[in-house]
């Protein structure tokens, strides 16, 4: 059997952004169908990752508008381009993630999402379990309500 590699498929250059972005321009970014999250780069290493999910969360319970630092994932699981497509899926299933950034030799070469390896592998390859709750901010200025509402 032959085994493709990450790097033979198309893995997408979506925008990065700083960890002091503001959480506003970030949303402006993932508005674009063509960007399914943004990698967090710092002195051009990988060090967290924002989607559309955690900018959801913070909306939900928060009226604050802070930076990308204190809601991106992190740490971040990452992959390489020599790996398999049949490991990518596998750290995927394992991280429960649906976007792993592409790095070699430290350098980010894009992101590589289960939706680019859904044509390569069986779907129960990619039957990817979400387990990380999404980073929530402080509930400090969240209205209580009343049990029962």
């Amino acid at each position: 059997m032959i085994e493709t590699s990450v790097d033979a498929v198309r893995i997408r250059s979506p925008g990065t952004v700083a960890p002091d972005t503001t959480v506003t321009e970030a949303a402006r970014l993932l508005c674009d169908p063509a960007v399914p999250a943004l990698v967090v780069l710092e002195d051009g290493d990988v060090i967290g990752i924002l989607t559309e999910s955690d900018i959801v969360s913070l909306v939900a319970e928060s009226d604050a508008r802070p930076v990308v630092r204190t809601i991106m994932s992190t740490p971040v699981t990452t992959i390489s381009p020599g790996a398999t497509i049949r490991d990518a899926a596998e750290t995927m299933r394992t991280a429960g993630v649906t976007q792993l950034p592409v790095v070699d030799d430290g350098v980010y070469r894009g992101l590589l999402s289960a939706r680019t390896l859904a044509p390569y592998l069986s779907r129960r390859s990619l039957d990817i379990e979400r387990r990380r709750e999404p980073v929530r901010p402080s509930r400090s200025n969240r209205p209580k309500l009343p049990a029962g509402e």
